[in-house]
């Protein structure tokens, strides 16, 4: 199905099960552990082995030698395979780093060797056998020292429009101010973990992807083997937030591993190589200059990003957001890429908006006391409906005032105190802060297959992964509505490279992308329904309650079954819809804090989330993203910095003692608010993304309720006490 024209009237509008909010069907299975994640797959009657990782100690350099003879006469041991033993690997579409480092060193803990044993311990105390020795090579650290010789990054990274430096030099109010954020881990619970097994020449990997087939053609490209050798198998995640968005070492390690053993090997990362062998987020320098009129209008804006990443690596596109989401005439926005050497940057949770609203909307908040104006007010004053660098593409729905006006009223947003540090309870400073939500609605092709037994029963088939997201849920709701069944008769099978290809979990795109390629199965489902029992499909059937009907015509959906079933299968491919007009999903972020007077200690003591995207396919599960965002941004904003040895290359708190996310006593009371609206230009659900507005914007909420309550502008994050404590008022 090609969705190139607006989507119309279709049986998602009937919303007698789209929209409601039902409880995850998945939810039973992983209450009671009955969920199995990749490490977890077990078949008694198969002998698995426990690889180990050995990563690399220095983070540039090469290997001048490696001593495996200790390990491979350790107890337990099975085999130990280095780089240097298989040979060069090739590097997959999607990777930086090599997975599997050879003799020259890319970054501190790339994988060099992988020791297998019988059991996990014995793998573990061998791999600390391993001995290597490094010739070490100065490397590239500090983002800030690099950042004159950063260079426009490939594929470009300006745009503007009119004259920016003119149109800044004449307005009448102006800011220009730097902020910085810094390398950031996505921590998620599950590791990367993965279980291999070789049958001849078929490799099956049970692994942790929120991307299969993206996984399955970048590992049979490093592995050097046929692509339709390779299956992958991924139905439950404990998380990605994007750092399983691209295949990692775990898989191919494991492969490798089982290869050499003769059996099937489990690899899991230990949670610092999470940290240091995987991905993060890119810290960011960003330099934002906005001039604007004494009625509050923006004139000119300007935003400036610099981001490192390894050679072949890309920058963190902080500026993005910049470019559509105010008006102002006169616009000018840029990128700069420095070569570091520490472990690959890629896509965390809303990658560009995430880093680039923490310093936007920091900016917005400070132009607007310098003109006078409530945050709200100068937010709304200069929204528009149209791209600002390309006036002719309008939006294809946008409601952000309408966010933040019902946000203010919610929030109690009259109540805050005008004058920053003005409003004092006990010994906590009390203050409101407010940001705009912004992220693009990304679209992928998607695909599926569905089945219609003779008991009526139908079963959804498509490789799209459910990492906590409610994925299962919102595509039995969809193909239930679609072929009027309750949700109980639909059975819904995800994560398996052998189903049809899904757009995957990502940026976003996932709900709406694979419920709509359900949408585009089950229609066809209909079509092959209507025409096995006689119906005229250009009658356009209706499907409900079981029955099939047309006219005076009623039959049950199994009749058309028969007892071989029917199944249909098709993927919705994506027009030009997103070229002629710009699809992004808004919202609007309110809290309230307080900070201690005397430590600087911040508390979060309430927030609320107002989002416009697009048809909300399931109340709960839209929920729990945006909460889950909601609080990562907190992360962000108070506690959340991987703190780099500019020495030796590597980021030092590498495990969750030291990497601090916020739990659940930091964050007492959440309120979230969908706005009602639909996106016909956005698929035939009429949906957009929601998971990851939910974190754009939050931390410069955060940083300028910690303003309104001290009078302290802080500009580099995390903002820890110690860049409060010197400016607090006196003790009284």
């Amino acid at each position: 199905m090609r969705f190139d024209t607006p989507a119309t009237t279709n049986p998602i509008d009937q919303g007698k099960v789209i929209g409601k909010p039902i409880t995850r069907i998945d939810g039973p299975l992983k209450t009671t552990g009955k969920a199995i994640y990749a490490y977890e797959w077990h078949d008694p009657n198969t002998r698995y082995a426990y690889g180990y990782i050995v990563g690399s100690a220095i983070a540039k350099g090469r290997i001048r030698s490696m001593d495996v003879a200790a390990a491979r006469n350790a107890p337990g041991v099975i085999a130990v395979v280095t780089s240097d033993g298989v040979g060069e690997l090739k590097k997959g579409k999607y990777n930086t780093a090599k997975l599997f480092g050879g003799t020259e060193i890319q970054h501190y803990h790339q994988a060099i060797a992988v020791v297998v044993a019988e059991t996990f311990e014995e793998a573990r105390a061998a791999a600390a056998l391993v001995k290597v020795d490094y010739a070490e090579e100065k490397g590239a650290f500090d983002l800030a020292a690099a950042k004159d010789s950063a260079v426009k990054p490939e594929g470009g990274g300006d745009s503007g429009a009119g004259d920016f430096d003119a149109a800044f030099k004449a307005a009448p109010v102006k800011l220009d101010q730097v902020y910085t954020t810094p390398d950031q881990s996505h921590a998620m619970m599950e590791p990367h973990a993965s279980i291999a097994a070789w049958n001849g020449d078929d490799l099956t990997v049970w692994t942790s992807s929120q991307m299969i087939d993206w996984w399955r053609t970048d590992l049979a490209t490093t592995l050097g083997i046929d692509k339709d050798k390779v299956h992958l198998m991924s139905p439950f995640i404990g998380g990605g937030f994007g750092v399983k968005l691209f295949l990692r070492a775990d898989a191919v390690l494991a492969a490798l591993a089982a290869r050499e053993a003769k059996r099937p090997v489990k690899v899991a990362l230990p949670r610092p190589f999470l940290m240091n062998n995987t991905t993060h987020r890119p810290a960011t320098i960003q330099r934002i200059r906005i001039g604007a009129g004494r009625d509050g209008k923006i004139t000119a804006i300007a935003h400036e990003s610099w981001s490192g990443d390894l050679p072949g690596g890309g920058p963190e596109v902080a500026v993005q957001q910049t470019r559509l989401l105010y008006a102002g005439e006169n616009r000018m926005t840029a990128m700069r890429l420095a070569t570091l050497d520490l472990p690959e940057g890629n896509a965390m949770r809303a990658p560009g908006e995430a880093p680039g609203m923490m310093a936007l909307e920091i900016a917005i908040d400070e132009m607007a006391e310098s003109l006078a104006l409530d945050p709200v007010e100068f937010r709304i004053i200069n929204d528009t409906q149209v791209d600002p660098e390309n006036p002719e593409r309008p939006f294809s729905h946008r409601n952000l005032v309408g966010c933040l006006r019902t946000g203010a009223e919610r929030f109690g947003w009259r109540e805050r105190s005008k004058q920053p540090g003005a409003r004092r309870e006990g010994n906590w400073l009390i203050g409101m802060g407010v940001a705009a939500a912004f992220r693009n609605n990304l679209v992928l092709n998607s695909g599926a297959r569905v089945r219609l037994d003779r008991e009526g029963i139908v079963t959804v088939e498509t490789d799209m992964t459910d990492i906590g997201t409610g994925s299962y849920t919102i595509i039995a709701q969809t193909a239930a509505e679609m072929l009027g069944v309750p949700i109980e008769k639909v059975a819904v099978s995800l994560g398996d490279s052998r189903f049809p290809v899904s757009s995957g979990s990502g940026g976003q795109f996932g709900g709406n992308c694979s419920t709509a390629g359900v949408y585009a199965a089950c229609a066809k489902l209909r079509e092959a329904v209507a025409q096995k029992l006689g119906f005229n499909s250009a009658d356009d059937p209706i499907f409900a309650e079981g029955e099939v009907r047309s006219g005076d015509r009623r039959m049950p959906l199994a009749q058309a079954a028969g007892d071989e079933g029917l199944v249909a299968e098709d993927q919705i491919e994506f027009g030009d819809l997103t070229k002629t007009h710009q699809q992004s999903t808004f919202g609007a972020h309110f809290v309230e804090v307080a900070v201690d007077v005397a430590t600087g200690e911040t508390r979060i003591r309430r927030m609320l989330a107002v989002c416009a995207a697009g048809r909300i396919l399931n109340p709960i599960t839209a929920r729990s993203q945006v909460i889950g965002a909601m609080t990562m941004g907190v992360g962000g904003a108070l506690s959340e910095e991987l703190v780099v040895d500019k020495e030796r290359g590597f980021f030092v708190n590498h495990d969750l003692a030291a990497y601090e996310v916020p739990v659940h006593a930091d964050i007492p009371h959440q309120e979230v608010v969908f706005l009602d609206e639909t996106d016909p230009m956005s698929s035939p659900m009429k949906a957009k993304g929601i998971a990851e507005l939910g974190i754009c914007g939050v931390a410069a909420a955060v940083a300028n309720a910690i303003y309104n309550a001290t009078a302290i502008r802080v500009r580099e994050y995390p903002i820890t006490l110690d860049k409060l404590i010197n400016e607090l008022p006196e003790i009284s």
